[in-house]
């Protein structure tokens, strides 16, 4: 027990040292129970360990066993290792044994809390100990406070407090120890006390820290919590005695508090969190009626007038905090003031990288007072100042402000009105406007563009949109409808007088709108009818019975986009009081009122019953005829389509004609043709919609228009003319683009030539050779024309019969303008061509991001439609796609493209549970496709592309053979499991299709690369038992003619999955099985049979693979006791211990053991004896701890300088001081490397040094000094 005490108080500190020698004298009572209970003492072993759990869980244990068996004994040790363990070395240590010694003395009232901190105080005394112990000493002391103060009982012994304090205020010395640690702990104990105790014992006490409140920040929030706690104790009259002023916060104090609020924005500027005095401070300010004092002196005309930094920040979470605090005219107020407008400059002068950013945390603090405020005036008042909050007219928050969320409806609906009014008129005085050095400087008042109101137009139509959008918002219909109303009528109308039928006509823009903000206001509008067409209808019996809620709709049904184009006839018609901002054509017209009347009619039909398929061509004209008022120049042959397109379909349902006219296209097909060209518009809003409607005319699309969004898609048509030219009116064919991107990358070297090199002409002439080297073609043009340049001016210089050096000042200005002039009209030929190159990309980017979204099309095709006869021909456009994909470039368009086109093949198409089942009139077609797709998958490069191909041939035999009759099914039901529905294969020509994997394996099994894996046989196998069957001999022929070892043990694996299949087993049951058996038996005994000495990675790994194919195999034999000879099988497996060496390879060895135990060959057991000897004079060995490495007694033996040096100084060796020296030396060295008696081995003398070179005397005084050394071993 006493070893176990004394190193566990080592490891807690070096001052702990035992009392055992004092313990001895006294009688042996107290400790004598304790030697044997381990479990107690081992509690105080785990307050000290690191992990927080056991820790826990030893104060809980600590006090249940005291509580159980209180013996005094136990008791007193208990409290004396718990205050022990107060000044812990682990930090982690300190708060366990607190918190156990506060626990104790809350479970135990009997025990005085003076005795204990009077032990507190004796233990860990710093006063006169030592220096390395003098901070655990402080935290020992620390510690036992807190656990006085956890235990509760500090109001149930008030002389204790005084105790508790003193220590306190001693403590408080020492902060660069404990910092501000013994501060907030008086702090709690003031926050527990009565009043009665804090009066009668503590004031006395306390005295000198509050007078000394304005020294730092901590003896001041002492102050503030005192006040708090005892108003009637620190009255004005005392705090007049103690301050000099009976109130805090007065002019005399602000210098004072302003520089205490500066340190404590200092000290904690790491934490990122407001200081508690500052805070506090501001509640006294409020209970004082000193608010305005505080705020504008100590903040604004204190710390606001710091550089940028804690102080401004402190500021900063000191407005946020204050809100909840403020009635509504401080409100105003402080956000109307300097630190608010220090707050936006701040937000502007952080978006740079790297820099701080406030902006975060200001809005989780006006998130939590709007989410925590009832009153809608406030909320207002909040909303409507951070929003006036601009830089140069842009507000400083985001237009998509989520603290809007929080608004009660009320204060939502005057925020909006707030929002409109500063639309119509921009009140840029009552804005909190600033301006960034950079924009005060006249230079950039004269460029900029935008002016103040155009900037805040453009965020309040944002900021509209953006609370229609954020679903979490608690915004009602009319507030919604008002909204899109409002920011449409803008958007594409204006007023000419007021209409009463007309509320948006009664606003009067002060300032006119200009062309970018309508466009901006569109922008907005369309976004807005986005979010409509995505809000769930609020219906609480859908959300009670869990159904899905309708999106689009209003309360009566009806849908938004109607309401919003009845609004627009009403505006259209009151040409008298409104008027668009670009007039309709009459042809315009035309479409609008046939769009109205086509949305009549189909409303009618509606009524009587309403389908899918007018529900689309409903949502399509109302969507057209919002669109003609951004784009009316591009729809009009649209609308004339689709016009056409339902009177086709209506025409098609009255009549019910069987077949239309041969050479006009069906319906569906003008349909999926109008879908194709309004995706080619950059919407996200007409992207969802054509969604909607595609997927409601699903049923009715035939060949014709799956195949004109395949073409679509078809990257073998990019060369051509084709859907690129949907997106872009001014598009070239690619084969001329592909041209001029050749000649600009060649001319983009002349470019960066002429640029680096300037007019220099030996320079131009190395980068024309380096171009000529690089078998570049450079522009002949430009070639011709410098040389007639320079040959004008070798004209003139033989003319003049002068040299280029001697060329006079006219000359050579004429001959910089003719090269100017080259080199300016070369460089715009450059640029034109960069800009047409940048053209291109940005074409190809908006073809690509074109064909995402007719890839929708196919992914709503194949959720609805995967029944169809026509999904099968989606199987190879879809794999052209992915395999073109996989070679092309990584750009991000290019990568999402390809993994939304493997994703719908993959999950959607290939694993879907509906596919076609009515496939027997197309089983030569599909056969023939199954083969190619076979053969594909055989001739492709990469296995990751050939995984895709086989998994559709998979999908092509998934669909020949169907699914099974619903007589099989009863029969299978009725009558047990049975093969007959296992051999069901539908369709499948079984023998054709067995031939063709056949093929496919034997490809595997015969190519050493192979894009065919043994995955793709496996879920062969699995998916198709019959097929497995039929391929069963082909595979176990493999396992020895693989073309290498890896074949072999993947033909292994595959027989292994073929035995392991039950569908196989009940397919083979009887003479073919026990056949197969024999035939794996033979082949077994063959491959173990060829087994060499090889050590190669492939062939321990076919190993391994045959071996666990043997092990299964023997088993089963031996379970069903099949008629198979064994015999072979275990010979060859008898002789391969003496061909393989089983090493290290755990897997391989128990194996092969765990095969040959069915054959009564048990492992041989491994001597443990043997180690045991071996390991004996292991001892020996470690006991040469303190001799030098060998490698560095290798580089002394090396040193050659020593042998001349004695040779030459033979005087060295003769002073008696030096070779006393020497020898005193090594003899010392030699001492502290000597351990006991026991040890012989390591005291022998070291071999390296023999090596070096000394005189025989030298070597002969070495000697004797070794075997006194030797002699002496056992007394060192």
């Amino acid at each position: 027990m006493v070893e176990k005490m004394s190193v566990e108080m080592e490891e807690m500190d070096e001052e702990m040292e035992m009392e055992v020698p004092a313990k001895k004298a006294q009688p042996p009572r107290p400790f004598g129970f304790l030697q044997q209970n381990r479990v107690f003492l081992d509690f105080f072993w785990d307050l000290a360990k690191p992990e927080q759990e056991v820790r826990l869980a030893a104060v809980k244990n600590l006090i249940q066993y005291l509580q159980q068996d209180s013996k005094v004994d136990e008791l007193d040790y208990a409290f004396k290792r718990l205050v022990d363990g107060l000044g812990h070395t682990r930090e982690a240590a300190r708060p366990a044994f607190s918190l156990a010694l506060g626990q104790v003395l809350s479970a135990f009232q009997d025990v005085s809390l003076q005795s204990i901190l009077d032990k507190i105080r004796e233990k860990h005394s710093f006063h006169g100990g030592k220096k390395k112990l003098f901070r655990n000493a402080l935290f020992g002391n620390l510690f036992g406070v807190l656990a006085l103060h956890q235990s509760g009982r500090l109001t149930k012994e008030p002389h204790v407090v005084l105790g508790c304090v003193q220590v306190l205020q001693s403590l408080s010395q020492h902060k660069q120890h404990l910092k501000d640690l013994p501060t907030k702990t008086m702090m709690d104990i003031l926050n527990e006390i009565p009043e009665e105790v804090f009066e009668q014992l503590l004031l006395g006490a306390l005295q000198a820290d509050l007078a000394s409140a304005f020294r730092t920040p901590e003896q001041l929030q002492l102050l503030l919590v005192a006040l708090q706690r005892f108003p009637h104790t620190l009255r004005p009259k005392k705090l007049k005695k103690l301050l000099g002023s009976s109130t805090i916060i007065n002019d005399d104090n602000i210098p004072k508090l302003t520089q205490v609020l500066k340190i404590a924005a200092q000290s904690g500027k790491k934490e990122l969190v407001l200081p508690v005095v500052a805070l506090d401070l501001l509640k006294l300010s409020l209970k004082e009626d000193s608010f305005q004092l505080f705020w504008n002196k100590a903040i604004i005309g204190g710390m606001l007038k710091e550089p940028p930094g804690p102080a401004h920040y402190l500021s900063f979470r000191l407005l946020g905090s204050a809100l909840p605090l403020l009635s509504l005219p401080q409100l105003k107020e402080v956000l109307s003031g300097e630190v608010m407008m220090q707050y936006g400059e701040h937000v502007v002068a952080a978006q740079k990288p790297d820099r701080f950013k406030m902006a975060p945390e200001m809005d989780k603090l006006v998130s939590d007072f709007l989410q925590g405020c009832e009153d809608s005036e406030k909320q207002l008042a909040v909303m409507v100042c951070f929003s006036s909050l601009t830089n140069h007219g842009y507000p400083v928050v985001p237009s998509v402000w989520r603290v809007v969320q929080h608004l009660q409806p009320a204060a939502l609906q005057e925020y909006v009105a707030w929002l409109k009014s500063m639309f119509l008129q921009p009140q840029i005085d009552t804005l909190l406007d600033f301006s960034t050095r950079k924009q005060k400087d006249k230079q950039w008042e004269k460029e900029k563009r935008e002016s103040p109101v155009s900037r805040l137009r453009k965020w309040i139509a944002a900021r509209l949109a953006s609370i229609i959008d954020n679903h979490q918002v608690r915004r009602q219909e009319d507030l919604c409808m008002d909204v899109a109303r409002f920011v449409f009528f803008h958007a594409f109308f204006s007023t000419k007088k007021v209409s009463p039928d007309v509320a948006e006509s009664k606003g009067k823009l002060s300032v006119p709108l200009d062309e970018n903000t309508r466009g901006v206001l569109a922008n907005s509008f369309f976004g807005c009818l986005t979010s409509l067409h995505r809000m769930l209808l609020v219906d609480d019996d859908a959300v009670a019975t869990g159904q899905k809620r309708v999106q689009g709709v209003t309360a009566d049904g009806t849908l938004w986009i109607y309401h919003l184009v009845q609004y627009a006839q009403l505006l259209l018609s009151q040409s008298k009081h409104v008027q668009t901002s670009r007039p309709f054509s009459p042809e315009q017209t035309l479409a609008w009122d046939s769009m109205l009347e086509s949305v009549a009619n189909l409303k009618k039909k509606a009524k009587k019953g309403p389908t899918d398929e007018n529900n689309a061509f409903l949502q399509l004209f109302l969507l057209l005829g919002i669109q003609l008022f951004k784009d009316p120049e591009e729809l009009l042959d649209i609308m004339k389509d689709l016009q056409s397109c339902v009177n086709k379909a209506q025409e098609k349902k009255t009549k019910k004609k069987k077949h239309a006219a041969e050479q006009e296209p069906e319906w569906v097909e003008v349909m999926v043709d109008i879908l194709l060209s309004m995706l080619s518009q950059r919407s996200r809003h007409i992207r969802q919609v054509c969604k909607t409607v595609f997927s409601s005319i699903c049923p009715h699309v035939n060949a014709a228009a799956l195949t004109a969004i395949l073409d679509v898609l078809d990257p073998d048509q990019d060369d051509e003319e084709d859907g690129a030219v949907v997106v872009t009116d001014d598009g070239v064919k690619t084969k001329k683009k592909l041209k001029e991107e050749e000649e600009d990358d060649e001319d983009m070297e002349d470019e960066d030539e002429d640029e680096d090199d300037g007019d220099d002409d030996e320079e131009d002439d190395e980068g024309l050779e380096e171009e000529e080297d690089g078998m570049e073609t450079v522009d002949q043009n430009f070639r011709l024309k410098m040389m007639k340049v320079l040959q004008q001016q070798a004209l003139a210089t033989e003319q003049d019969a002068s040299s280029d050096e001697d060329l006079d000042d006219d000359a050579m200005m004429k001959l910089d303008k003719g090269l100017a002039a080259l080199f300016a009209e070369q460089k715009k030929k450059v640029q034109a061509k960069k800009d047409e190159k940048l053209k291109l990309k940005k074409e190809k980017a908006l073809v690509r991001e074109f064909k995402i979204k007719v890839l929708d099309l196919v992914e709503v095709f194949v959720a609805r439609q995967a029944g169809s006869p026509l999904v099968l021909g989606l199987v190879e456009p879809l794999l052209n796609i992915i395999n073109r994909g996989m070679s092309s470039g990584s750009d991000q368009q290019e990568q999402e493209f390809l993994r939304r086109a493997a994703d719908i093949f993959r999950n959607q198409l290939c694993r879907s549970k509906v596919y076609c089942r009515t496939a027997g009139d197309r089983q030569g077609e599909l056969h023939d496709l199954l083969e190619k797709l076979v053969t594909k998958t055989q001739k492709l490069p990469d296995s990751s592309v050939g995984l895709y191909y086989f998994s559709a041939s998979l999908y092509v035999v998934k669909v020949l053979r169907g699914a099974l009759p619903a007589e099989t099914k009863e029969t299978q039901t009725a009558h047990g499991a049975a093969t007959s529905h296992l051999k069901f294969m539908g369709s499948v020509d079984v023998d054709r299709v067995s031939s063709v994997f056949r093929e496919a394996l034997n490809s595997f099994m015969a190519k050493r690369k192979s894009p065919l894996t043994t995955k793709m046989f496996s879920d062969l196998f699995d998916r198709f038992p019959v097929l497995c069957v039929n391929l069963m001999d082909a595979a176990v022929q493999h396992m020895i003619s693989g073309v290498r070892e890896h074949q072999r043990g993947q033909a292994c694996v595959l027989v292994l999955k073929g035995l392991q299949s039950r569908e196989v087993q009940q397919l083979m049951a009887g003479a073919p099985w026990t056949e197969l058996c024999e035939k794996v038996t033979e082949q077994l005994a063959a491959v173990f049979g060829q087994v060499d000495e090889s050590e190669s990675k492939m062939a321990k790994e076919k190993l391994v693979k045959a071996l666990q194919l043997c092990q299964f195999l023997v088993k089963h034999i031996r379970y069903q006791k099949l008629s198979v000879d064994l015999e072979p099988l275990q010979a060859a497996l008898q002789s391969m211990p003496s061909v393989v060496t089983f090493k290290k390879i755990g897997q391989l060895e128990d194996t092969y053991w765990a095969v040959v135990k069915h054959f009564g060959v048990t492992k041989p057991k491994v001597d443990k004896k043997k180690p045991k000897e071996a390991a004996e004079p292991a001892p020996a060995l470690k006991k040469k701890k303190g001799f030098l490495p060998e490698t560095k007694k290798r580089k002394k033996r090396n040193k050659p300088v020593l042998e001349p040096a004695s040779a030459e100084k033979p005087w060295l060796a003769s002073k008696p001081g030096a070779e006393k020296g020497q020898t005193k030396k090594k003899q010392d060295k030699k001492t502290k490397q000597k351990r006991p008696a026991d040890a012989a081995p390591a005291s022998q003398p070291n071999p390296a040094k023999k090596s070096k070179t000394q005189s025989d005397s030298k070597a002969a005084k070495k000697k004797k000094k070794k075997l006194k050394l030797k002699e002496g071993g056992g007394q060192m």
